[in-house]
């Protein structure tokens, strides 16, 4: 009976949330180009703003085909983890609409241009949320078929937008690009290097101190963006590397990028310890492209997001079950995948796959 009574409270008409744009606060957009890429003079560009369920309101650049008409499939982008708009989903996102299709790139709650305080704060519900409420933004749009909408998830948002794909059948076709699941990697750490009890029991201690101690300066204590160039030694990883070639040079830096300067609070990603990403992907129906980098540091998420899906382990080589595809784009890296300075992202596959899917 309490099930019963909780499912009638969820699914009322009545509401004082509110139920338009005009109803919620009023973001300060940048209007000026200020991207890491060029902007393309075959689409059409402009800022727009929708909420989440939480009445989170975020933050958009919409890209449309220049000259198009009619209802367009559509594509909602985001990601990289604690990266802006203006950085890789921007890019792909205007890449997408150079091939035909509506692209929106939106900040994440708590992140960039977008709503939600304390800032610098992260949760695998709200940020898989955030996804849903860009395709619910998209259904109701004039000039897009709401029974043609995909996404695309980068990095850290790739493990949210599989999550997505799993809890809403409106999502027509995903693409996680050189995904992270940041549960795992919370959980586990890097290559299961803090995957024993007393490892997590010592991560969840530092939190419950951490917090303690925010609570107490009043403040939120951050953990630190990407390193910059001049710390970096012979004994730094390649991977890390990356990430400062990327994030820390005029290559893709932001001054609103968390990864580009400040990074996360400690205490920010503490919900993905004990709150699984993809627990339910294998009950994906629609289509699914994982891409990835063979020399990665990060395929194995996207190996592992596979075998969740298809119970099949791809073991470093690209792979098709059903409508589930793992792409290994070789001598690529985690970040070759963010831009399109290695000329590796294959967005003749992307288009290719949501051609197909979106139809």
């Amino acid at each position: 009976m309490l099930s019963i009574l909780m499912l009638a409270a969820c699914t009322s008409n009545e509401s004082n949330n509110p139920t338009n744009e005009t109803d919620m606060t009023s973001l300060n957009l940048t209007q000026e180009w200020d991207k890491t890429f060029p902007k393309s003079d075959k689409v059409e560009h402009r800022k727009v703003t929708f909420h989440n369920r939480y009445g989170i309101e975020l933050a958009a650049d919409l890209y449309t085909p220049k000259g198009a008409t009619g209802k367009l499939a559509a594509i909602a982008v985001s990601g990289p983890f604690g990266a802006v708009k203006e950085q890789s989903s921007g890019l792909y996102a205007q890449h997408m609409a150079e091939r035909g299709f509506l692209a929106l790139a939106f900040d994440p709650s708590f992140t960039g241009e977008s709503g939600g305080t304390p800032r610098r704060m992260a949760s695998p519900d709200i940020n898989t949320e955030d996804f849903l409420a860009a395709v619910d933004f998209l259904s109701v749009q004039d000039n897009v078929d709401p029974e043609r909408i995909g996404i695309i998830g980068i990095c850290g948002f790739g493990g949210m937008a599989v999550n997505a794909a799993a809890l809403d059948p409106r999502i027509k076709a995903t693409v996680a690009s050189t995904m992270y699941d940041m549960s795992k990697v919370s959980v586990e750490g890097y290559f299961k290097s803090e995957d024993t009890p007393a490892q997590r029991m010592e991560k969840r201690r530092m939190m419950a101190a951490q917090r303690i101690e925010d609570y107490r300066t009043g403040t939120y204590k951050r953990g630190g963006g990407v390193l910059k160039p001049e710390m970096l030694t012979d004994e730094t990883p390649q991977f890390v590397k990356d990430y400062t070639d990327y994030y820390a040079t005029a290559r893709g830096y932001h001054e609103r990028s968390g990864n580009s300067t400040d990074g996360w609070n400690v205490i920010g990603c503490q919900s993905f310890y004990n709150q699984p990403l993809l627990c339910w992907a294998h009950e994906i129906e629609n289509p699914v492209l994982l891409i990835h980098g063979e020399k990665a540091h990060s395929r194995y998420f996207s190996e592992y997001a596979f075998e969740r899906m298809t119970g099949i382990a791809p073991e470093g080589r690209s792979m098709t079950k059903g409508n589930k595809e793992l792409l290994i784009i070789p001598g690529a890296s985690h970040v070759d995948l963010y831009d399109d300075k290695a000329g590796v992202i294959p967005f003749d596959k992307l288009e290719d796959f949501f051609r197909l899917n979106l139809k």
